[in-house]
């Protein structure tokens, strides 16, 4: 079995904050708007290198977005930064209307999502947006795993022509995947081979799949991990190859069960190949204050959790 290993943890906002310092340095055509929050979203260097290609709109994220897509007429590629809480749900009639309706070319780069925010509370916890985000028509959704493939992804994406909704977090997390990848937009990534059966995560969730297959491998169960870092367009052949395979599936990710991968993953099951399925993600809840581990670990998204969502899915086989 595969096995994988890290030497550091790092933030993903530090890779989104690395991936736009490069973007800076070779696409002038791409510029960044921060709703107050430079220090958060990690985008002092693009803003030491290129002054003129910033725009702080301040606490004003709906003004930031409707800036963002008149921006795109004139050919210029705009990243927004801020919280996910504050990119989704509170500019989403902006989202809908000036970007996602007319297939504006804007990148929403979406910080702390999710519980690992921590102490900030519900308030600022968002669950819920994934499911905003793809359901509007033609929106790619992205949720890399760790700092390098977050930097990666945001390097990808300002070649893609078209909206698209990068989400990423606050806490440290352990690096395991390589510094030079290629990002590809919908391609899922095998980590480990298995035949008993699949565990499809996202985010933060994929390197607890990868310590769930370990611990399950000891106990003779085999697993297969897969990356989803694209939620849309979803790798439908990666997730459908699998469960042939194995003939069951567990689904991992840092968001409500409701509208989020585990969805996605059951909609292509139920057209192409119905299977057993079990969700790890929150039971239609808010979050609340606390570190993230005790989030993590206080609402099943961890190690633990997969591992007897997989003893479950196998008795369904």
């Amino acid at each position: 079995m595969k096995t994988y290993t890290y030497t550091e943890k790092k933030d993903t906002r530090s890779g989104f904050g690395a991936g736009l310092a490069e973007l800076g340095r070779t696409n002038p055509n791409v510029v960044a708007l921060c709703a107050d929050l430079i220090g958060s979203l990690k985008m002092d260097e693009f803003i030491k290198e290129n002054p003129e290609r910033f725009f702080q709109i301040g606490i004003a994220e709906a003004n930031m977005m409707g800036i963002a897509a008149g921006l795109t007429i004139g050919g210029k590629i705009p990243f927004t930064g801020t919280f996910a809480n504050f990119s989704t749900g509170r500019v989403y009639d902006q989202i809908r209307q000036s970007i996602a309706y007319s297939g504006k070319n804007v990148k929403i780069c979406a910080s702390h999502a999710g519980l690992t925010l921590g102490e900030d509370g519900a308030t600022h916890q968002i669950l819920e947006d994934i499911g905003l985000m793809k359901m509007l028509p033609g929106m790619v959704v992205i949720n890399p795993c760790d700092y390098n493939q977050t930097k990666a992804a945001t390097i990808a994406i300002a070649d893609y022509d078209g909206p698209v909704y990068l989400r990423f977090g606050r806490p440290s997390v352990p690096i395991f995947t390589p510094a030079d990848q290629k990002f590809e937009i919908g391609k899922a990534i095998k980590f480990t081979e298995g035949t008993d059966v699949t565990i499809v995560a996202t985010g933060h969730l994929v390197w607890e799949a990868l310590e769930a297959s370990k611990a399950l491998h000891e106990a003779g169960i085999s697993a297969e991990v897969i990356n989803i870092h694209t939620i849309k367009p979803l790798d439908d052949k990666a997730i459908l190859d699998s469960v042939a395979k194995t003939g069951c599936i567990v689904t991992a990710e840092e968001h409500n069960h409701l509208g989020g991968l585990g969805e996605s993953v059951a909609r292509v099951l139920a057209q192409h190949r119905p299977t057993p399925q079990e969700f790890v993600a929150t039971n239609d809840t808010f979050g609340e204050s606390g570190t993230p581990a005790q989030l993590m670990d206080k609402y099943g998204l961890n190690s633990e959790a997969i591992q007897n969502a997989v003893k479950k899915v196998l008795k369904r086989k």
